[in-house]
């Protein structure tokens, strides 16, 4: 806290108490929404400060998806994709930005994770493409939907490692 807040703060208890005022309760729970850190194991995924942006709860990359505001339930029911943004992007405004254009493999799909299956991992990795390589699924990655063997995808393409990675968690909203 900056010195001038701390003096501020400290000021306004002051005043209350030589009042004989206490500070106002609030009848409600508090409002305030506390976001968790990745424990240590699934944190080692986050690797080059890749942001996956949600409306009203902002950048959930490395991070537990609270339950507070309904943000689980907005994620899973009512909000669209959300911006990816890598802000280190060497070539590509639109990357540095989040207002990614190109061609879409599959369309987004919301996190739903099923009733009392606890915290599923939902990660994203950033591969850049060798100039010259057209990437498409074949016909059977296209009907499974991700269900397919993501290393024999990176080593057909000649992606290499991930230049960014993350993974956010969340459960059912519910549970």
């Amino acid at each position: 806290m900056k010195p001038l807040g701390a003096v501020l703060l400290a000021a306004g208890l002051l005043g209350m108490a030589a009042l004989g005022e206490q500070p106002p309760r609030p009848e409600e729970p508090s409002r305030t929404c506390f976001f968790q850190m990745l424990d240590s194991m699934d944190r080692d995924f986050c690797r080059g400060d890749l942001e996956v942006i949600y409306p009203e709860v902002g950048d959930v990359g490395c991070m537990y998806v609270p339950k507070c505001h309904q943000y689980r339930r907005r994620i899973s029911r009512e909000w669209g994709s959300p911006r990816v943004r890598y802000p280190q992007a060497e070539k590509g405004a639109d990357l540095r930005t989040g207002d990614i254009k190109g061609r879409v493999l599959t369309d987004y799909v919301r996190p739903t994770p099923p009733p009392r299956s606890g915290y599923h991992r939902y990660q994203l990795r950033l591969y850049e493409q060798p100039a010259q390589v057209a990437i498409a699924l074949s016909p059977q990655e296209w009907v499974s939907l991700g269900a397919w063997a993501m290393e024999s995808f990176v080593k057909q393409f000649r992606l290499g490692s991930p230049v960014a990675s993350t993974q956010f968690l969340t459960k059912y909203y519910e549970d």
